[in-house]
């Protein structure tokens, strides 16, 4: 069963704004294209940026606009375990993107001793390195399997488990169980942290909020601390980026929920981010 982001919105989106978002044509050239077990992939590159696209939607890539440069600006919320704890040596990433999150992670985190990658995508690896720039280093390994097989056969102990595994289609429901959260807590260490990226109404407290409340309590009922962020500055942006409107058009956010077993104190490594180009203070805002 998939979850699509699309019905999980509780409010109407603002129709004027939605007439400008569908009219929007953009250039696409297409760079790469091929079929895989489950994809329709296409690399494309546009006045936008440079786009990993699976059948009708940008899933990775690079925003090249003069108002903002860099990823998907959501990922940038995925730098905030840094500032938790800059000593990390052991990652856990399920879902490689174009990999750009994987070289900032060996830029920032100088303990680290390695980086384990796994994607469902056979294409994958091949697209980071070849349209995104990304260079494998001795610290990162590649897995080719389901991310749910790789948590239930591995016996490594990760400092901090990444997860984002949206399709084309949504997120699959076998990364909302409890079954799933028991997984990654048996394969985080005692300290580690967990970081998920999930869809949800922008309104995230909001009664009607079904879905995204009972997965809040889900994971509540597995770690001690949750922190919580509503994807309003990497909204802003890709507003901006892609439709030069200044606000969220349809009730569809990323929410980015941050885990842990241990209460971990700010600290003051936000210097570090920033000389990446990344101004994580403005995400940082966004928790709830």
């Amino acid at each position: 069963m998939i979850v699509k982001p699309e019905e999980l919105a509780i409010h109407e989106p603002n129709k004027k704004l939605l007439k400008i978002i569908n009219k929007k044509i953009f250039n696409d050239k297409i760079l790469y294209e091929s079929e895989s077990a489950f994809h329709t992939i296409k690399i494309v590159e546009n006045e936008i940026g440079k786009f990993l696209h699976y059948k009708d939607t940008y899933q990775a890539g690079y925003i090249n606009t003069p108002s903002y440069k860099g990823n998907l600006p959501y990922i940038n919320y995925f730098l905030i375990p840094y500032l938790m704890n800059p000593k990390i040596e052991k990652i856990l990433l399920i879902g490689l993107g174009t990999g750009i999150i994987v070289n900032q992670f060996e830029k920032l985190f100088k303990n680290l001793k390695k980086i384990d990658v796994v994607d469902i995508e056979e294409n994958i690896l091949h697209i980071a390195q070849c349209y995104f720039n990304f260079t494998p280093t001795n610290k990162f390994n590649f897995t080719l399997q389901d991310g749910i097989v790789f948590l239930n056969n591995t016996k490594n102990k990760y400092d901090l488990i990444i997860v984002d595994v949206a399709s084309n289609e949504g997120i699959d429901s076998r990364f909302c169980t409890e079954d799933y959260l028991q997984a990654i807590k048996k394969r985080l260490k005692k300290d580690g942290i967990f970081v998920s990226n999930m869809p949800s109404s922008a309104d995230i407290l909001n009664p009607k909020n079904s879905f995204t409340l009972n997965l809040i309590n889900s994971y509540k009922k597995q770690f001690q601390n949750i922190d919580l962020y509503k994807g309003n500055m990497s909204d802003k942006i890709y507003y901006k980026s892609f439709f030069n409107i200044d606000e969220r058009v349809i009730d569809i956010t990323n929410l980015i929920i941050i885990a842990s077993n241990k209460k971990y104190l700010p600290n003051q490594n936000i210097s570090n981010i920033e000389n990446l180009g990344i101004p994580i203070q403005k995400y940082l805002i966004d928790k709830i």
